[in-house]
């Protein structure tokens, strides 16, 4: 049997689909047949939910024979037919027709279930404007609670106040509205997200005009985020009436604003576009923004308003793969244009922050230590246009290379390279002599011409480095520049009181390693400095990352910061996933192996080169989570504690203790440590 942990269900994800079938003029058997089929293909490809459009057993564009029964006996037929079929298959159906109920006919979505009619949810609201016509034909749904219909042999719950939870699948809660309803200032679908609906459905009919698909899309994007939710809709497509009007079937899926996926407009063909929504993720949204919970309170507790219909779902926690694309950079934007944009607020963020410190304490000099490496590079750009926008001059900048026991000639003619492109002053000290007399002074084995390479050696040049930094800030006048990154202080890859924990303003601690490598491709693609400039840079993405803190090896390969802590981008990977969401360790692996376990798959940022792509098994996965779970929960927390003031940067989140992120410096990461293990496959 496969183990759980393949199993989407088993990690709060649920499959949804919106169902475009042929449209039909008031054909209820054809439409019947369609969606009967539709199911099937669903059921073939595990999916839990479907959407399908407003109204798809009559036809939406067939005015009044709306009101002909023989139509109407054919619906009902064909209800019947569908809820029968839906006996031996998996996935959720809701169906789009006009149902009668005393004397009157509503617009409705029939929430169909293992041979069960769940409930019947009529159309709130009924466009009555430009070519709609709808109340001469239904009545409004809204203000309906606490009511029953008698359909397809069934009896069943009616009105708006419904919404419908898996008892046996946590997180399968979802809600369904009606075409217009979302056009609506405050649409229903709101209540029932505030009710705990995390699956929002809209069955519409929506004829198009130019322009109308992109209005669609933002309000169901806008919706998702606003309610903190995934929203799946799914609009008539080719085949209804076209007497005045014609259709595109817009089918799609957003999830907290982002789109996952959507339908081929236009298409002749039949079509389900699915897509695996993250229910956990959204519940976890939900329970840290008090904001959420406070309108609901605002607005008198809607779950107190509206019935939860609980039916069996019956999962089987089979690996059936995964239907949405996990990003392996999160922090990275895949597309070029959105790359852009993001590296030019990160940056101008940064520049901001420092720009408005400086101004602020009156201060004309910055002391910064400038290794070569990508930190210490990109702290460096920041403060040259800082110091552009303040109108001061980049020689007020003084950068101090600082080579010790193990500096390569690489990194100190980057360092010096940069420093003299930039404008800035240079200068240069040998941390040698006085790391000598420190080591000796305390008894080390190095001072007495012994290779002991350990924690304390490397620490004697870190702090030392640092030491210098502060003094020189008290004798030339100036501040320190931070330039330790996000993901050093996630893993406490950092020396307590030195210059990647301690400064007098931590400009990159917002910023992720991953991102940093995009901001600084950024500056050259975008011509922020000069060809002089831009050639430094070049060389210095292309150095491998190290604190060269400890001499080459025999062979000759330097210290590798990678090699002993692991990829950063798996571990900006489990950053985004521990901080932003809040996720389980097992859930964590799970999504980390679908993005990272084939070098081919899944997008790739834009401007990664070919030599920094590649894939990552499982056991490499759980290695280095398990060695962040550890670093992260238990032994880094009080070096995060004692950070100095920074500018948020990336999204997922800062880790100052006067932001984001506070939590215990006396912790442990047992609990997450236990559940990765027990969530994993043997």
């Amino acid at each position: 049997m496969t183990h759980r942990f393949w199993s989407h269900h088993a990690h709060g994800f649920v499959r949804v689909a919106a169902a475009t079938p042929p449209g039909v003029v008031a054909d209820p058997a054809a439409a019947t047949e369609h969606a009967v089929r539709l199911a099937h293909e669903a059921d073939a490809a595990a999916v839990d939910l479907v959407v399908f459009p407003e109204l798809n057993l009559s036809g939406y564009a067939i005015d009044d024979l709306h009101m002909q029964d023989a139509l109407l006996g054919g619906v009902e037929a064909g209800i019947a037919r569908i809820v029968e079929a839906s006996a031996a298959i998996r996935p959720v159906l809701l169906v789009g027709a006009p149902v009668r109920r005393n004397g009157r006919l509503y617009n409705c979505a029939i929430v169909v279930a293992r041979g069960r009619i769940l409930g019947v949810v009529p159309k709130s609201y009924l466009p009555n404007y430009r070519e709609y016509y709808e109340k001469r034909w239904f009545a409004p749904g809204v203000g309906l609670s606490g009511l029953e219909i008698a359909l397809a042999g069934q009896v069943a719950p009616f009105g708006p106040d419904l919404i419908f939870a898996a008892a046996d699948l946590p997180d399968f809660i979802f809600h369904a509205e009606i075409c217009e309803d979302y056009w609506a200032p405050l649409p229903p679908s709101t209540a029932g997200a505030m009710a705990g609906a995390l699956i929002l459905a809209n069955l519409s009919a929506s004829n198009i005009v130019v322009g109308k698909a992109r209005e669609r899309m933002l309000l169901s994007a806008a919706h998702s985020a606003r309610t903190m939710s995934a929203y799946v809709y799914s609009a008539s497509g080719p085949g209804e009436s076209t007497t005045d009007l014609a259709w595109d079937g817009q089918g799609m899926v957003h999830e907290l604003g982002e789109l996952l996926t959507i339908s081929d407009r236009f298409d002749l063909a039949s079509e389900l576009v699915i897509a695996d929504v993250d229910a956990g993720r959204l519940r976890l949204e939900r329970a840290r923004t008090g904001t959420f919970n406070d309108c609901a309170a605002a607005n008198g507790h809607p779950e107190t308003r509206f019935r939860r219909i609980a039916f069996y779902h019956q999962p089987d926690f089979a690996d059936v793969g995964l239907k949405r694309i996990v990003r392996r950079y999160p922090f990275v934007p895949d597309t070029p244009e959105t790359l852009d944009a993001d590296c030019y607020e990160a940056f101008n963020i940064q520049v901001e922050g420092l720009r408005q410190r400086l101004a602020a304490t009156g201060t004309k000099r910055l002391v910064i230590g400038v290794s070569g490496g990508l930190d210490s590079t990109h702290a460096l750009l920041v403060a040259a246009k800082a110091f552009d926008r303040l109108g001061y001059p980049r020689g007020d900048i003084l950068g101090f290379t600082m080579p010790g026991f193990a500096t390569g000639d690489t990194t100190k003619a980057s360092a010096w390279g940069l420093m003299r492109a930039l404008g800035v002053t240079g200068e240069e000290i040998d941390i040698r002599p006085a790391a000598n007399q420190l080591l000796k002074d305390m008894g080390h084995p190095f001072a007495a011409g012994e290779p002991q390479y350990d924690v304390t050696f490397e620490n004697v040049q870190a702090g030392l480095r640092t030491d210098y930094l502060f003094r020189l800030a008290n004798q030339r006048g100036g501040i320190v520049l931070g330039t330790g990154d996000l993901s050093e202080l996630a893993l406490g890859w950092c020396t307590y009181g030195v210059g990647d924990q301690m400064s007098h303003y931590a400009v990159n601690a917002g910023v992720p390693k991953t991102l940093i490598q995009h901001l600084i491709r950024w500056t050259i693609a975008s011509g922020q400095y000069d060809e002089g400039t831009d050639r430094v840079l070049e060389v210095i993405l292309g150095t491998e990352i190290s604190p060269e803190l400890v001499p080459a090896d025999e062979s000759g390969a330097m210290q590798s910061t990678e090699g002993r802590i692991g990829p950063y981008a798996l571990h900006d990977f489990f950053l985004h996933h521990v901080v932003r969401l809040g996720l389980s360790p097992s859930k964590i692996a799970f999504l980390a192996w679908h993005a990272w376990n084939d070098a081919d798959a899944g997008h790739w940022p834009a401007n990664l080169p070919e030599a920094a792509r590649g894939a990552y098994d499982l056991a490499t996965i759980a290695k280095w989570l398990e060695s962040f779970l550890d670093r992260f929960f238990r032994t880094s927390q009080f070096k995060r504690s004692a950070i100095p003031n920074g500018p948020k940067v990336a999204a997922a989140g800062a880790l100052s203790p006067r932001g984001d992120w506070r939590a215990p410096s006396d912790g442990n990461a047992r609990v997450w440590i236990e559940e990765l293990r027990a969530g994993l496959p043997d």
